[in-house]
This record gives C-alpha cells, structure tokens and sequence, in this order.
C-alpha cells in the first residue's frame, strides 16, 4: 500500500473514531420525543438510565439562574447567601466559587434561551468533546499519528468520560482544562519561551482555579513534574515557564476573590465547605475509603485499561518521556487525593482518563511487539476495538441498564451486578 493512501486511510479512520466519540456525547434531549431533532437514531445512542435531578445539578442550576436574573455584579451577593444557608446545614453543599462552569451555562442561556438545566447539560456535553479532540491530538504531539488514533480510540468509548457528558455535573468540564494545562505545560518544556505557549498554560491554570478547587491537585501533578525533570529531562524549565506556573493560579485565585467581594469572604466561603464536608452523612458513607479506593472505582470501571496501564509502569525507561509524564501526573495527584478525608469520589479522577490511556496504549505496543512483523498492525487493531467494545459494554451496563449517578463504589458494584440494589433484596 502506498504512503499516501495508507495516511488517508487512517485520516478516515480517525475521523470515524471522532465522529462516534461526539456522537455518543450528544445530550439526551436531543434524542427524546416528541420534539428531539435525533430522535429517529435513539436506538443508536446509549441513553443514560438516570434522569432525576440530581442534588449538586440541582445546585448549579440556582446559581446561574441567580446570574441570569441579577447579572456578574451581584456575584458577591450570590457567595453571600450561600455562606449564610451554609452555616445553618449539617454537611457541605458545593459553592458558587465554582464560577466558570456556572458562567458558561449563562452564556448558553445567553445566546441559545434553552432552560437553565439544559444549558449546563449542554456545557458539559460539548467540553466532553472538546476533551476529546484535546486528549487526540495531545496524544498525537506525544506519539505520532498511532498514538492519536489508538488514545483517541479509547478516550472515545471511555465510561467515565461518557457519564460525565450526560449530568449537569461540573468535573467533566474541569478535566477539559486540566488536560489543557497538562498539554500546554508539555508543548512549554519542549519549545521553551514561546509566548504562545506560556499564554496558553497561564490561561489553562486560570481556568482550572475558576472551574474548581480540585485545581490544586492539577497544580501539584505539575510541581512534581518539573522536579522530576531534573532527573528524566522531559524539556527545558525556565523562568517565564516557573513564573506561568505560579502567575496562573494567581490570577485565578484574584478572579475569585473579586467574584466573592474580597479575600476575606472567599476564605471564609471555602472553610465553610471544607469544614461542612466532614459532618456530611454522605460524604462520609460515600467518600471514604482505604488509599487504594480509587484503583478499586477504576478496576470497576475500566479494568482492562487500568491493568495495561498498570503494567506499563513496569516497562518505564529513560526514553519512554510521554509514559513518565502521564504516570507522574497520575501518581502524584493520586497521593494528595487518596488522602482527603470523605473526598474520594471517581468523579474527581476524570482528569486522569487521559493519563491513564496512553499508558495503556504504550502497553498494548509493547505486548505486540512479541507478534511477528506482518502482523501488528492487525493485532493492534483488534487489540484497540476489543478494549474499546469492552469499555462501551460497561458503560452500558452501567448507567443504560442501570440508573447510575454518583460515581462511588457501592453504586458502581450495583451497576455491574456485584451488588444487588436494595430493590432487588427480598
């Protein structure tokens, strides 16, 4: 086969895996009768059995109908009235510091006028596929045109990244950030000191800080990473790249402090949530756990990636940059978060489905490797599409034939029928 049709081919054939990975992001209002525009292809798209509103969705969609009807200058009157209904409650409820998911439902509802629930559903379903074509090319920058196609593959038929598209949730928003900021601090080591870079990470850390306070593990991963390059040499560390790192959240944490009338109310609002969240009865019988509860979530989820990924950190070399990249990030993030108290929750752990993906797809070419010549294309091929079948029949049987919500381990085990659901106890 020639050179030239063997790239259009797999031009084709990344443009298929897109096309399906958007395909399956799409929001269920628009397969629903009677008035969906998709409804003639509901049959062909795995609708989410869990249609309640749930009560952080709930949440979000008061804050920006607060924003719609008073507008950005009453924002600190917004963080106002939640610090004051926080004080009275037992537990922690989310608060409005999680401005820029919030803000872009407004501007939905600002250009489109759709219902303020749908407007956040929306914003996460289009940021699922913006994390999509990111989390593609990003694995293109690190590995070539294999890399893009085989990462691209499994991030399209992820569970957790499909769940997150369909709720009015704010961590599959966030993951299209940080992945931003994992992307863009890459492109910083390797072309140090080109502004367009540098502008891009500042923006990206920015945006995490706005987005949520799960920033802070993002902000760690990339400390670790820039020590560990002392030793594995992933590009050059420079001032400006130093500066970025520390100007970004910065920024972020000023914004804040503005949106919430000061420095003073912005402390108070985040110790009210913090310090609310370990009297929560929920948090506490959902977001607890042994240090390896997120390896348990994730075995539940996607063991199949989970495994290869497991296993590349056993074929880890000097020359393999792009595979200690995504397991430092992975690791190092993975040590503050198995250590918040009630704060375990497989949501927070979207960011690494990228991560974690491309050190699956290192394994698979390794195992290959042990295939004669001729026949590791075919036996990569299979290898991706069976993962990928794998992936997508969980993700069925998970929140299709099961109304699966929170993303925690009991609700997990229900869903794949570890567990029976206290409907089905007799």
């Amino acid at each position: 086969m020639s050179a030239h049709r063997l790239l259009n081919l797999r031009f084709i054939g990344l443009g298929i895996i897109l096309l399906m990975g958007v395909f399956l992001r799409l929001p269920p209002a628009l397969f629903q009768k009677p008035a969906g525009p998709l409804r003639s292809l509901v049959a062909l798209h795995p609708l989410p059995a869990s249609q309640q509103l749930g009560f952080d969705e709930g949440l979000y969609r008061d804050y920006a109908d607060k924003l719609t009807r008073f507008g950005l200058i009453s924002y600190p009157e917004i963080i106002e009235r939640y610090r004051e209904k926080q004080q009275t409650l037992t537990g922690s409820i989310l608060p409005p510091v999680r401005f820029l998911y919030i803000f872009f439902a407004y501007l939905w509802h600002q250009f489109f006028g759709s219902e303020m629930l749908s407007c956040l559903k929306n914003v996460s379903a289009v940021f699922s596929m913006l994390t999509l074509l990111l989390a593609t090319l990003f694995a293109g920058r690190l590995g070539g045109f294999c890399y893009a196609i085989g990462v691209g593959a499994l991030m399209a038929f992820a569970p957790t990244q499909l769940h997150m598209s369909q709720h009015a949730l704010v961590d599959g928003f966030f993951t299209f950030w940080a992945t931003l900021v994992l992307w863009s601090f890459w492109e910083n080591l390797r072309a140090p000191r080109d502004w367009r870079w540098l502008a891009l990470y500042t923006v990206a850390l920015t945006a995490t800080v706005l987005t949520k306070e799960n920033a802070f593990f993002v902000w760690v991963a990339v400390v670790a990473i820039l020590i560990a390059n002392h030793w594995l040499k992933f590009g050059t560390v420079t001032r400006e790249l130093l500066l970025a790192t520390v100007t970004g959240p910065f920024l972020g944490v000023v914004l804040l402090g503005m949106l919430a009338g000061g420095a003073g109310p912005l402390i108070a609002t985040y110790h009210l949530s913090v310090g609310k969240n370990y009297e929560l009865k929920y948090a506490i019988l959902t977001g607890d756990g042994p240090w390896y509860r997120y390896l348990v979530d994730l075995m539940l989820v996607s063991p199949v990636v989970l495994v290869l990924a497991i296993g590349s950190t056993f074929n880890l070399t000097r020359s393999k940059k792009a595979e200690w990249l995504c397991f430092l990030f992975v690791a190092a993030s993975y040590l503050i978060m198995c250590n918040i108290k009630y704060g375990m929750n497989l949501r927070y752990a979207n960011m690494w489905d990228l991560p974690l993906r491309v050190l699956a797809f290192s394994q698979l070419l390794v195992l290959i490797g042990f295939i004669a010549q001729r026949w590791r294309s075919i036996a990569l091929f299979a290898a991706v599409g069976l993962t990928c079948a794998f992936e997508m029949r969980n993700y069925v049987v998970m929140a299709v034939e099961y109304p699966l919500y929170e993303l925690v381990t009991p609700e997990l085990m229900r869903g794949l029928k570890i567990l029976k659901a206290p409907a089905d106890l007799r």
